[in-house]
């Protein structure tokens, strides 16, 4: 099992996470009765193939019988760049900021596919 502590970034990390996180957006691919998929852009990363979204986030819930919904969540980023190590803290940085911005208050299981810093992170609501 990997460390469960992710670093506090330096000055210089943290700007570039800013910048990543204010110019995120989103655009919505698939719904269905249990799922959403939607593709992810940022302002200075993208997939190499298609020149396009850096990557998607599959939001899986059951709503059927569940009163307590439990979320599960899925990032993949596709830019290579992403997937250093040094870029980790921004890698969770923006896991979370997808959390919070198309999941919102839910209890959630997270589950990021970035290369060497691809992580698994819960969000339990107080």
């Amino acid at each position: 099992m990997g460390k469960k502590i992710v670093g506090i970034p330096n000055a210089a990390l943290q700007d570039v996470i800013t910048t990543e996180l204010d110019g995120m957006k989103f655009t919505k691919n698939f719904r269905s009765a249990t799922a959403e998929e939607w593709y992810v852009f940022l302002p200075s990363y993208k997939d190499p193939a298609t020149e396009g979204a850096v990557g998607k986030a599959i939001i899986h819930y059951d709503l059927y019988g569940n009163r307590d919904v439990f979320i599960n969540t899925t990032l993949i980023l596709d830019d290579p760049k992403l997937h250093e190590t040094e870029l980790r803290p921004l890698v969770y940085a923006i896991g979370e900021e997808i959390v919070n911005r198309l999941v919102g208050y839910a209890d959630t299981l997270l589950s990021i596919h970035a290369g060497a810093n691809s992580l698994d992170a819960e969000f339990i609501r107080d």
